[in-house]
């Protein structure tokens, strides 16, 4: 029985399948089709020589999104680094194609700063020469975008000629040559080359070394004469870095009358940029004032020179003189006094003796006072604007206002 029970039993392949389980398996289901968020596959981070390497890259964005995160992940913890990629964003700034007329003008003065503050140079500019470095700087960013036709637009100088507004026309190229000429009394006072060589001159005045290079050059100057002016510059701060800032009491004959070197740098700067905004104007150009550091020794030097240029007025004939003998003091004491003040940028305040060049300032002596902006005051000494057009604040003596704005515009020249 038992044998047949084993002989009638089905073997396990003769058996149904269970409908539970079938034979072939089912796909296997996607994570998408669940609706549970994808798990996150964060890349191995990189290590810190890598991502120092990538800061280059950076600068210039050419990282892919993930080397950007990583980067910038990295640069919040790592000082070194983030120093390193801030010296490298600066400096992508300045692989521009050169165009100094649509950057912020004080671009130069901050890269310059930030330069000097991490390696001071060898050879420092003088305080006194760092104006005429930065307005010939100027300048001739200024000239670089220029074609030839700019270099022959007519230009207008204009100046104040002790009793009534002249001027003097001349292209652009005619006014680089103009500055070169001038500039030349203190390239001769370092035992520099003069650009006049041997070009004979009827005085030894800015304005008489101009109407000899004028008259000298076979044809009116064009854009060549930028490069010979610019190599000038460059060489007087050159000289004037390699004393030592020791020269700068060293007299400049301005041919009838002399300035110390120190002076004669400010000189230089303030007629750069007053023939600059000539240039600029004529081909229809913004261009902005000094900085106010530099304005104020600008003024500043105007300020100084007018005490002595009221005394020649007056031996000329061209200025009342002092009121009674008791104004006129001895040197070195007070006497009737102008107190001016500048506002605006590069402002400040000055007290002008009146009767006498060696007299002292005083407020308790003052008189009259004037208020001018810093830019109008510099026009006016750069006989741009005339003295009854001024715009000044006034109070007090009037004719003593008046001799002073007189003796402001007769500091201009050509």
């Amino acid at each position: 029985m038992t044998e047949d029970h084993h002989e009638h039993e089905p073997h396990d392949e003769d058996k149904d399948p269970s409908p539970t389980q079938p034979r072939i398996p089912m796909p296997r289901s996607s994570v998408e089709d669940t609706g549970l968020p994808l798990p996150t596959l964060d890349p191995p981070p990189l290590e810190h020589h890598v991502l120092k390497s990538l800061l280059g890259a950076w600068a210039l964005a050419a990282c892919s999104p993930e080397e950007t995160t990583a980067v910038e992940d990295h640069l919040g913890t790592c000082g070194g680094c983030a120093d390193e990629a801030r010296r490298l964003r600066e400096a992508v700034g300045l692989l521009q194609r050169p165009d100094s007329l649509d950057l912020d003008p004080g671009l130069r003065t901050r890269v310059l700063e930030s330069c000097l503050d991490r390696r001071p140079p060898r050879i420092p500019v003088p305080e006194w020469a760092m104006a005429y470095d930065a307005e010939t700087a100027r300048l001739d960013a200024l000239l670089q975008d220029f074609g030839e036709a700019e270099w022959h637009a007519p230009v207008r100088l204009r100046w104040f000629d002790g009793t009534k507004p002249t001027s003097r026309r001349t292209t652009v190229a005619g006014v680089i040559a103009h500055l070169m000429a001038v500039d030349g009394l203190i390239s001769t006072a370092l035992g520099l080359d003069d650009p006049l060589g041997d070009t004979a001159t009827a005085t030894h005045t800015p304005t008489g070394r101009t109407e000899a290079y004028w008259q000298a050059s076979h044809f009116p100057p064009t854009r060549t004469v930028r490069a010979p002016w610019r190599e000038q510059s460059h060489g007087i701060v050159r000289t004037v870095s390699f004393t030592g800032g020791g020269a700068g009491k060293l007299d400049v004959p301005y041919g009838d009358c002399e300035l110390p070197l120190h002076d004669a740098m400010i000189d230089r700067a303030f007629e750069c940029w007053v023939h600059a905004e000539d240039i600029a104007e004529a081909v229809d150009y913004p261009y902005d004032p000094p900085s106010a550091r530099h304005l104020n020794r600008m003024i500043d030097l105007a300020a100084r020179l007018l005490p002595t240029t009221l005394a020649e007025r007056r031996r000329a004939g061209l200025a009342s003189p002092a009121r009674t003998p008791r104004h006129l003091v001895p040197a070195g004491k007070p006497g009737r006094t102008l107190r001016l003040e500048i506002e605006g940028s590069g402002g400040g305040e000055w007290l002008i003796p009146l009767d006498s060049p060696a007299a002292i300032g005083s407020a308790d002596h003052e008189v009259a006072h004037v208020a001018l902006d810093g830019a109008e005051f510099c026009r006016l000494a750069a006989g741009h604007v005339s003295p009854d057009e001024a715009a000044t604040g006034q109070l007090g003596d009037r004719e003593a206002i008046k001799e002073v704005l007189l003796a402001t515009a007769s500091l201009s020249r050509m």
